[in-house]
Parts: C-alpha cells; sequence; structure tokens
C-alpha cells in the first residue's frame, strides 16, 4: 500500500482538532477570556483560558446539563413535580422563592435556574437526582471529565463561594458548547427574558441580553466577591455562533462593555469560510478487490474555518489515505484525513468517511483485479 497525498484547491477545516489561534493582536481587562466559534471549536481569542477560576454562578451550566441529559434518557419530565426541602428554602443569594414543603416542576425549576439563577432550584434538582447537594456536586465532577473538562472540580450545585469549587473558561466554554449541540429544546430557556413564579416577577441578568447586542441569546452571568463579575455568552448572526467566556471583571458595567467588544471582535475580524456541506464528496479513493473500483470519501459534517482574511491567503490543504483502500467498506469508515496547515496555527486533522459501503468482489472479481494490478499496477 503506497500513502497518497492529494493536495485540494480549496479550504477544508478539523472540527475536532486542536484550536486554531487568533491572528489579530487583543486586550481585555478580564483575568481570564476565551471566545471561540461553535461549529468548528477554532479559537479566535484567549487569555488565561486554562487557569481554573471561582466561577460563581456560571457553574449552574454543568447542573443545567446534567438535568437535560437525565430529561433525555427519561429519568425527568418537565412536568415532575419535586420537593422543596428546607435546605433548598435557607439557600442564600439568588432565589427563586421556592416554599419550604411546597413542590415545583421541572419546568419551572430550570427556569428558576436558568432565568433567574435560583441557588434554590439548583439544590432542589440535585437532592432529586442525587440525594443530597454534595453527592451531586461530585457527579458533577465526574460528569465534567467524561465530557473532556480538565480544570474543573465542583462542590456545589451553585456555585455558592468555596475554596475548591473551580473551573477554567476553556472548560465553561465546552459546557456551553455542549448545551446548545445537544440541547437546542432546552436551550431557549437562556433567551427568556422574564418568568412569573410565585407571584414574583424575575427577570433575566445577562446584560447582553437586556442590551439588546445583536445576536446574543445567552446565556449565565456569575458574580461573587471573589470571583469577581464573569460572563458566558453567545451570539448568532448570519448562521454564525460564537461563545464567550470571561471572568474576573471588577464592575458589571464592565463586564457587559468587554463582553460586547470581544463579540463584536469576533464577527469583525473572523470569517467562517463553507467548503463542504455534509454528505459532498471531498475525493474518490480506490479501492483493493471491491465490487466498485472507488469510494467516494466525505466530512462528518459540514467542511468549514473560521480565519482572518490574513490567514486564509497562507492556508494549504492536503487529503492523505492509504491507497488503494482494501475490500469491505463499511458506510462512516474512517478512511483519511484532511490535513490543513496555516500560518500561525497548528497542523489540523478532519478524518474522511466511505460515503457508502463497497462489498468485496467475487472469486472471479478478486483473481481479474490481482492480474490488473500485477500487470497495470492498478487495484481492483
Amino acid at each position: 500500500m503506497m500513502r497518497l497525498l492529494a493536495a485540494l484547491v480549496l479550504l477544508a477545516t478539523a472540527i475536532a482538532a486542536g484550536p486554531a489561534r487568533a491572528q489579530t493582536a487583543f486586550e481585555t481587562a478580564a483575568r481570564a477570556a476565551i471566545l471561540i466559534d461553535y461549529r468548528s471549536g477554532d479559537v479566535l481569542f484567549e487569555k488565561n483560558p486554562d487557569e481554573a477560576l471561582p466561577p460563581a454562578s456560571m457553574s449552574k451550566l454543568m447542573t443545567a446539563l446534567v438535568a437535560f441529559e437525565e430529561l433525555e434518557a427519561g429519568n425527568l419530565q418537565l412536568d415532575e413535580e419535586l420537593p422543596v426541602s428546607e435546605r433548598a428554602w435557607r439557600m442564600g443569594g439568588s432565589r427563586m422563592f421556592l416554599e419550604v414543603g411546597t413542590r415545583a416542576t421541572v419546568h419551572e425549576l430550570l427556569q428558576g435556574i436558568i432565568v433567574q439563577s435560583g441557588n434554590d432550584a439548583c439544590v432542589v434538582i440535585a437532592e432529586a437526582l442525587s440525594g443530597s447537594e454534595e453527592a451531586f456536586a461530585d457527579r458533577l465532577t465526574k460528569r465534567g471529565i467524561e465530557i473532556g473538562l480538565t480544570n474543573t472540580t465542583l462542590r456545589n450545585a451553585t456555585g455558592w463561594p468555596d475554596p475548591e469549587h473551580l473551573m477554567s473558561v476553556r472548560d465553561l466554554s465546552i459546557v456551553a458548547r455542549q448545551i446548545i449541540s445537544r440541547f437546542p429544546q432546552y436551550y431557549q430557556y437562556y433567551s427568556q427574558l422574564e418568568f412569573e413564579f410565585n407571584g414574583i416577577n424575575q427577570h433575566n441578568r445577562n446584560p447582553l441580553l437586556q442590551g439588546g447586542i445583536p445576536g446574543v441569546d445567552g446565556m449565565k452571568t456569575g458574580y461573587t466577591q471573589e470571583a469577581g463579575y464573569g460572563l458566558v455568552a453567545s451570539a448568532e448572526r448570519d448562521g454564525r455562533r460564537l461563545i464567550l467566556v470571561v471572568a474576573g471583571l471588577e464592575s458589571s458595567r464592565q463586564r457587559r462593555s468587554e463582553s460586547e467588544r470581544l463579540l463584536e471582535y469576533g464577527f469583525r475580524h473572523f470569517q467562517e469560510y463553507r467548503l463542504f456541506e455534509p454528505d459532498a464528496v471531498v475525493a474518490e479513493a480506490p479501492v483493493w478487490q471491491g465490487a466498485e473500483p472507488t469510494v467516494p470519501l466525505v466530512g462528518a459534517d459540514v467542511v468549514s474555518i473560521t480565519l482572518t482574511r490574513a490567514a486564509r491567503d497562507s492556508l494549504n490543504v492536503k487529503v492523505v489515505y492509504d491507497s488503494p483502500v482494501t475490500a469491505p467498506v463499511e458506510a462512516g469508515q474512517v478512511v483519511g484525513q484532511i490535513e490543513m496547515t496555516a500560518d500561525g496555527m497548528p497542523t489540523r486533522v478532519l478524518p474522511l468517511v466511505a460515503a457508502r459501503p463497497v462489498e468485496r468482489a467475487g472469486i472471479l472479481g478478486r483473481m481479474t483485479g490481482t492480474l490488473e494490478y500485477l500487470i497495470w499496477g492498478v487495484p481492483g
């Protein structure tokens, strides 16, 4: 087998590979920040992205993620009523004003967690799913490791100050991306401006939603004296979505202004280049002893990349696979990859999969193919 490298004229990207780096200098007053392209995961800006910091209420994203997973698994129902314990009722900080001994639906509790940032609602969910908030916090930490969080340790369901309750902004961006991609049916909670519970009208604390910043539709604020002001935000414009996390800002006004500046920077200086739609054929690979001579190779999703215009000019893309591919080939089987390099970014790799199955040829076909290969060097 020979290793085949086929240079492509078009651009491509590695959706699940390592992050790209921003090409344009930018400064922020945030202690830590990260700005990513939602579709590709490309990092457009970062500052101290892996420093474990107090996340305050931004860690409620993990509480919501696990609740969404339980809804998906059928272990929770939106109209299911959960009991309010004395511990939940006694929670300080932001609350949705649950009364001890009453019950609230999961739908109401999710609104309390996401819109109002209710600590009482978080405890109700934690106790329902794990028996205690402590056990639920252990579950959150373990689940975080499973989804790729590397600088996260959670000690409660709320973000209440604890010296061991820590998350990095990169980890928060991963959780945000999981929620948006896996649970679009529940993501709408994050753009809800207000809701009424127990006779009290409660408003969303996200300053970018309240201020009407174009395209912003979520996600979560955070503040404690130790953590400072933080925000996880997401915005979509013209079909392109960015996720931003900032932490350690000095005031709510600074949180709003820095978040707006970073989002505008991402939309203004970077552009998504879409090259192949899902199932579009990127290359045809020869098949050894197959019922068909070739198999089409496709990307698993939209093939796109987010780059500055300057970086786009230096992009070099190759298709790489072992040629010929040995039959039988299954649909969806990884057959090769796209390798991409550009100035200022590491090599990116995107797997290519077989678009359809190719059965192994019969005995006569295999004999004929072998003879053709021996005589002409052409796989068959």
